[in-house]
């Protein structure tokens, strides 16, 4: 198949993290990704910076629908009830990549410098989800405290999601996981 060939990336990052998953992340080198891929090196460098960045590459767009669902939730909302609204809108975003999603968590897990870098991701993402409630007029401690409990959620979650065997959506999950964090701030007995 050509380097030009549609769907280029998404094939760099299944052989990617097939490869990782059978050779470990550290004995995976970017030539066999782009053989495996049937591709040359140069198009893995125009789609990616390294290797690391092909379990990373959807950061951008998460942060974007993050951040767009606290644009978009209604300005009376408290800012928990925006931080709720912006873990939904990561509805779809992952839900046909659960088998990826599993392989993926699966080398991070294996390999500390990379438990390292998704940490540093998701300090991001925190990050801009408190600067777009300040933009909300959200003073600077509720946002910093509202954004990092909502990535809490957003992890314990998608980890959730990650190891389910039922049929659940992540966005399933992520509700569940709201409701028992209101139930564990406001003593509330959760309903089981």
């Amino acid at each position: 198949m050509g380097r030009w060939a549609p769907g280029a990336q998404g094939r760099l990052a299944s052989a990617a993290v097939e490869l990782y998953g059978e050779h470990g992340f550290e004995n995976t080198t970017v030539a066999a990704i782009a053989e495996r891929a049937g591709l040359t090196e140069r198009t893995f460098f125009r789609h990616f910076a390294d290797k690391r960045e092909v379990l990373f590459s959807g950061s951008a767009e998460l942060q974007s629908r993050l951040v767009g669902g606290v644009e978009a939730a209604p300005a009376d909302r408290a800012p928990m009830e925006v931080i709720a609204a912006a873990l939904l809108a990561v509805d779809g975003f992952f839900e046909d990549r659960r088998d990826h999603a599993r392989r993926r968590q699966a080398v991070i897990d294996a390999n500390a410098e990379l438990q390292e870098r998704e940490l540093r991701k998701m300090a991001s993402l925190a990050a801009a989800l408190a600067a777009a409630l300040r933009q909300r007029g959200v003073g600077e401690l509720a946002s910093n405290l509202a954004a990092e409990a909502g990535m809490a959620v957003f992890r314990v979650a998608f980890e959730a999601w990650v190891k389910g065997t039922d049929d659940r959506t992540l966005t399933d999950v992520i509700r569940a996981a709201m409701v028992e964090l209101r139930h564990l701030t406001s003593g509330e007995a959760p309903a089981r």
